[in-house]
């Protein structure tokens, strides 16, 4: 137990300190990309110059996102050897494709990007600069491709005599790579990206104006951080209401978690805080409709009928198909070669009870059950930030365009705090997705206990901190570097 702890720890710890700078790579390079074609279209030098700032953070951001995601990738191999065998076929190809083709065209045009303005034509930098953000997120879509596939496994089957999970013919690569869950938190991941990415720029820009300096350079980008971090409000809300309806559809407790919804029922209320509930909303969100049937921890638990007429068995049950079909697969591999029959036999059992398999190792019904209050606080932070970032976004807009933020301190002050809230808002979502999901690695097939390595509790525990004690100190040095930069600011931007 404690080598399942501290692997899931370091794992989180690694996972949450990259996404620090996933989104800002992705809302920054939208950011520069729409300020440097203003300056190519209208030709003036003053967007160059402020394209050329943000550049600088972007560079540096995207280093350190660099170095991160490669620890990631390596830990399925050190510390999740299980599940790497067993999805091996399947999770490495998106995540070969991410690093073949997106990693080197966001590689090779950042380094267009970066050191090519006085080498390159001003076409071609503009395009290297948009291609730089259509690289990230492309490595963004395979990423998130592997993980939705963690989330609803489609488009494989289990080969018995390999005990792995494969895909069979190249349709099933495509159902791989359009798996609704995928898209969806693609969409929601690379939107939320803009959002920090716009208040980043948003908070930044308040800061100069609080400071009473680069007056033309701060409004300017307020507008443009503005606007895309408002896009990307919009864009998130849309792909969040359909990560909900898979959430009900495919991952039904993680819903009843992120609600605490411990018996459902239809027209079910949704819960904005304890005490609070606005009726029906709950079935709306989860099934687009208002009398829609949505499940609890404990009907989840004992079995129910859903909005299908389709009858989902109890736990209990699925722990009892799932452990004859372990029985039966062990039964198989020791008759395949000496006993054709009994192997035939066995495999039908295998076959019959397959979708449950993971249940098997489950040691009580109650293992299904994500850590509820979690979850649920996890949810309702991400929504009241998003809220609140949005709302700020929308005012920033709207006074940076009219050109009236004298006198508006108050909102200025508000941006600049949204900057470390918009991290928090996306920690916290993605705690919802994954915390979410446990007990599994791989949703109803793989859980937690069986994914991990066969390594000590002590070596977990010592990388844990030695990769704590690192990336604390990659952090600092980011954050001073970062806001040495900002202190210093733009450079040669012509003021009104």
């Amino acid at each position: 137990m404690d080598v399942i702890i501290w692997s899931r720890l370091q794992f989180a710890m690694t996972a949450a300190y990259h996404w620090l700078f996933v989104p800002l790579t992705l809302g920054l390079a939208l950011v520069m990309a729409v300020m440097e074609t203003i300056y190519v279209v209208r030709k003036d030098e003053f967007w160059k110059k402020t394209a050329q700032f943000w550049m600088k953070l972007f560079a540096v951001n995207f280093a350190v996102g660099i170095a991160t995601g490669i620890i990631l990738e390596f830990e399925f191999g050190t510390n999740w050897s299980n599940y790497s065998w067993f999805v091996g076929d399947m999770f490495g190809a998106p995540l070969a494709i991410e690093g073949i083709l997106a990693f080197f065209m966001e590689a090779t045009f950042f380094a267009v990007m970066f050191f090519g303005w006085n080498r390159v034509s001003k076409r071609f930098h503009l395009a290297s600069t948009w291609l730089t953000g259509i690289g990230a997120t492309i490595s963004a879509y395979w990423i998130l491709v592997a993980n939705g596939w963690m989330q609803n496994p489609v488009g494989t089957t289990f080969n018995i005599d390999t005990v792995r999970s494969e895909m069979a013919s190249a349709s099933a690569f495509w159902e791989v790579i359009t798996n609704p869950v995928a898209v969806s938190k693609f969409f929601h991941a690379v939107s939320s990206g803009w959002v920090t990415g716009g208040i980043f720029v948003v908070g930044v820009s308040a800061w100069y104006l609080l400071r009473g300096r680069n007056r033309k350079f701060a409004v300017k980008s307020m507008l443009i951080g503005g606007i895309v971090g408002l896009a990307g409000s919009a864009a998130v809300m849309l792909s969040g209401d359909s990560s909900g309806v898979h959430a009900a559809e495919f991952q039904p407790m993680k819903l009843a978690a992120a609600e605490g919804l411990q018996d459902g029922g239809r027209g079910a209320a949704f819960t904005i805080v304890p005490g609070i509930k606005v009726p029906k909303m709950l079935s709306i969100l989860a099934t687009h409709d208002m009398d829609g049937y949505v499940p609890g921890i404990n009907d989840i638990l004992a079995g129910y009928t859903d909005n299908d007429g389709n009858v989902i068995p109890s736990v209990a049950e699925k722990m009892t198909r799932g452990r004859a079909a372990l029985d039966a697969l062990a039964e198989y591999r020791a008759a395949r070669e000496s006993d054709p029959e009994v192997a035939a036999a066995a495999r039908a059992v295998v076959e019959a009870n397959m979708q449950y398999m993971g249940y098997g190792h489950l040691s009580k019904p109650e293992d299904v059950v994500p850590p509820v209050g979690v979850v649920f606080w996890a949810f309702r932070f991400m929504i009241g930030l998003g809220m609140l970032i949005a709302l700020v976004l929308l005012l920033a807009v709207l006074f940076s365009w009219k050109d009236k933020l004298e006198g508006k301190k108050w909102l200025l002050w508000i941006a600049v705090i949204c900057i470390p809230l918009a991290y928090l808002c996306g920690q916290c979502g993605w705690i919802v997705a994954e915390v979410g999901r446990q007990p599994w690695t791989i949703q109803g097939l793989l859980p937690v206990n069986v994914a991990i390595s066969s390594l000590s509790a002590d070596a977990v525990r010592t990388t844990f901190f030695v990769f704590l004690a690192v990336f604390a100190l990659f952090l600092a040095i980011e954050i001073r570097i970062m806001i040495g930069a900002i202190r210093k600011g733009p450079e040669e931007v012509k003021e009104d």
